[in-house]
């Protein structure tokens, strides 16, 4: 190759290199394919043979070719390393049937060299924006929860007084009015409804884990079968079956043995309720060196980017008026908080979602 033609080809790759650059600064996350192919484009340009080459970028975050290109054509590559991972890469080819390894220049090379490096450098900021978001969005809903925790237990405190003179002075006139039947059924009434008051009352102070905790050693895999064994003949009636996974028969930790029932009751409910007919409930057990990790994942709709941010609210619930109270999931979050532990909730890749609860040892 003359001198002309050699200074050509690097003019070209330095303008490949300088487009790039400025594509990578414009970059939109939200539109990382857009990206890609203009990348693609330019890199075509720079080669020395643009019309009989085609690049193909493929990565975890989208893909971009310039056309089709035959595996069996010559061909040469530079993995997109992000955090030093490949997790993609950039591969020229030459479209011809007599194309051989030696029509690539070696500057060829170091251009897509260079510009994987550049493609990995943009990805690995995105990433890192990305976590950033997320773990801003899980100190928001934290403090949200906090302050929810603070309200709530301010207000159980202050029904729950007038809440038991009432059941106290209802019950007290039960007794003085038994030759009146009509009176005895109506004080039957005002009992049976501040006592389900004082449940939810109850309910809104395990949110805010304000209530008494007997904390001792307790074996989560007998809790888990025994509450499996009560909850049988709800599977059979909403016709749901379970399957259960169960790395090892001994998983202790310290912990209060209602509570425990309660948070694998209450996720289990869920997990029926929103379960298809011959739909399937998978409850896993395992742990690590540090924690206990339970796991309820069901095969319903799923849920909703809202409903992910505000599922353990007190209150919040997507059931229709008068099938639940929206204090199942937010008393399961204050229980876990209280152990100090850690509930998550993310949809299922095929169907449905996941509950993950990991508690300390």
């Amino acid at each position: 190759m003359s001198n002309k033609s050699e200074l050509k080809e690097r003019i070209k790759e330095l303008t490949c290199l300088y487009e790039v650059s400025s594509i990578i600064v414009n970059a939109d996350s939200e539109q990382l394919e857009h990206t890609f192919r203009a990348i693609a484009f330019s890199l075509k340009k720079a080669f020395q043979l643009p019309e009989m080459t085609e690049i193909d970028i493929d990565t975890q975050f989208g893909t971009a070719s310039t056309g089709a290109s035959a595996s069996k054509n010559a061909s040469i590559f530079s993995s997109i390393l992000i955090f030093n991972e490949p997790k993609g890469k950039i591969v020229a080819t030459i479209v011809s049937p007599n194309s051989i390894f030696d029509d690539f220049l070696n500057e060829e090379q170091l251009l897509l060299d260079n510009v994987a490096l550049k493609i990995g450098s943009l990805l690995e900021r995105i990433e890192i924006k990305n976590s950033e978001l997320s773990m801003k969005r899980q100190m928001e809903r934290a403090d949200r929860l906090t302050i929810l925790g603070e309200l709530t237990a301010g207000i159980a405190h202050e029904l729950n007084t007038p809440l038991a003179n009432i059941l106290g002075f209802a019950e007290l006139l039960q007794s003085k009015l038994e030759q009146d039947p009509q009176s005895v059924s109506d004080l039957d009434k005002i009992i049976t409804n501040a006592i389900f008051s004082r449940e939810v009352v109850k309910k809104l102070m395990f949110f805010a884990c304000e209530m008494p905790q007997e904390m001792k050693p307790v074996n989560l895999v007998s809790i888990i079968k025994e509450s499996i064994k009560l909850l049988e003949p709800t599977f059979r009636k909403n016709d749901v079956k379970y399957l259960v996974k169960i790395d090892d028969e001994t998983l202790i930790l310290r912990a209060d043995t209602v509570q425990m029932t309660q948070i694998i009751f209450n996720l289990l409910m869920n997990a029926i309720y929103f379960s298809p007919k011959k739909g399937l409930v998978t409850i896993e057990a395992a742990q690590n060196d540090k924690n206990i990790i339970l796991k309820i994942t069901d095969e319903g709709e799923g849920l909703s980017e809202d409903n992910l941010r505000k599922v353990f609210q007190p209150f919040y619930t997507t059931k229709p008026v008068g099938e639940g109270s929206g204090l199942g999931l937010s008393v399961v979050h204050g229980i876990v908080l209280s152990h100090k532990g850690m509930i998550t909730v993310q949809n299922n890749i095929k169907k449905g979602a996941i509950f993950e609860v990991q508690l300390p040892k």
